[in-house]
C-alpha cells in the first residue's frame, strides 16, 4: 500500500500534499493554502504540510489553480526548504527580528 502525498498530523488529520520535480525546470506543488509570495527568485507557499520556500532563477508561475490548490513554477530550481510546521504560519520580518 503507497500512502504517496498523505500526511499524518498529530490530531489524526489527512493532509493532501505533493511535490514534483522535474529536471530541476519544472515544479508542481499540491495542496497549496495560501502563496505568500513570489518573484523571479523565491516563491513562499504555505501548504499543508507547512511552509515551502523555493528559491532559483528566472521563476514563473506557469499555471495556478486556486480552486483545488496547485501550482505549478518553471524556471531553475535551486532549492526547497519547509521552514514551519504543518498549522503554523511563518513569522513577519518583526516576529522575528524581537524573538
Amino acid at each position: 500500500m503507497t500512502m504517496k502525498g498523505v500526511l499524518f498530523l498529530e490530531d489524526k488529520k489527512l493532509a493532501n500534499h505533493e511535490v514534483v520535480l522535474l529536471n530541476r525546470e519544472r515544479l508542481t506543488v499540491d495542496g497549496i493554502i495560501n502563496v505568500e509570495s513570489f518573484d523571479e527568485h523565491e516563491a513562499i507557499l504555505e501548504t499543508e504540510a507547512g511552509v515551502l520556500e523555493i528559491r532559483g532563477r528566472q521563476l514563473h508561475v506557469k499555471e495556478l489553480n486556486v480552486d483545488v490548490g496547485s501550482l505549478i513554477i518553471e524556471g531553475f530550481i535551486q532549492s526547497l526548504e519547509y521552514t514551519a510546521e504543518p498549522g503554523s504560519k511563518r513569522k513577519g520580518l518583526f516576529g522575528r527580528l524581537l524573538k
